[in-house]
């Protein structure tokens, strides 16, 4: 029956065979071993092509990595997102300590605040390397980001991390627009920097998603700011 309907729930079963909530129950979880669980949400069906380049693009990573080790240490990858002023707790993170005589605990929803600043990150295995505050009113398009790479992060580079240019810099971003255009790839050239490939639709890919912007939100979350530089 499960095999047939995927979707067949637990009083279905007890009703079609006659028996009791509780021993359809135990068969199903117990017996046969099922779990009911939710499809998991992804952001893009990969087509073939797609596929392929993340395969491609991998694989150039794995080999690179393996004729030069040190491709690690002079990677610098740089990410954009929307900080907000405000961005309520979790529930998870107001969770307390208590015991049946303590006070029922109540927690009223709120919205996140709708004034933000677009925070723009690049950084690399050793921690941050520049950290940008997007002017107010002020569009992310790639003459901002070009200036941003010659006027900010070069000299970041150089400051922070010396002797890094005098090497070869690997560039890692995702395909956003103003990474793509013609004018940000002449940029990156003209930086002496190399462009790591981003395969298409690959935000699991991307490790400002997983090592930088989650833990930030998780921190800030339940702090109140009145401008977007505090």
């Amino acid at each position: 029956m499960t095999r047939e309907d995927r979707r067949i729930t637990v009083s279905e079963v007890a009703a079609h065979l006659d028996i009791s909530y509780g021993s359809a129950y135990a068969i199903l979880y117990d017996d046969l071993g099922y779990r009911k669980v939710c499809a998991r949400w992804v952001p893009k069906e990969l087509t073939v092509v797609h596929k392929r380049q993340r395969v491609e693009v991998v694989t150039h990573f794995i080999r690179g990595y393996e004729e030069d080790s040190s491709i690690l240490e002079r990677t610098v990858t740089g990410d954009e997102i929307w900080a907000h002023h405000y961005d309520p707790e979790s529930k998870r993170q107001s969770m307390e300590w208590r015991h049946s005589s303590s006070p029922v605990q109540k927690k009223f929803k709120r919205q996140t605040s709708t004034k933000k600043v677009k925070l723009t990150l690049f950084w690399d295995m050793h921690g941050p390397i520049l950290v940008h505050f997007q002017a107010h009113g002020q569009i992310v398009n790639s003459a901002n980001y070009c200036a941003m790479l010659h006027n900010e992060l070069k000299p970041a580079i150089c400051k922070k991390r010396r002797g890094m240019l005098s090497k070869k810099v690997f560039l890692h971003h995702d395909n956003a627009r103003p990474h793509t255009a013609a004018a940000t790839i002449e940029t990156v050239q003209q930086l002496g920097f190399e462009l790591l490939q981003h395969p298409p639709y690959s935000p699991d890919l991307a490790p400002s998603d997983y090592h930088i912007f989650g833990p930030l939100k998780e921190a800030l979350r339940g702090r109140r700011f009145t401008t977007g530089r505090k």
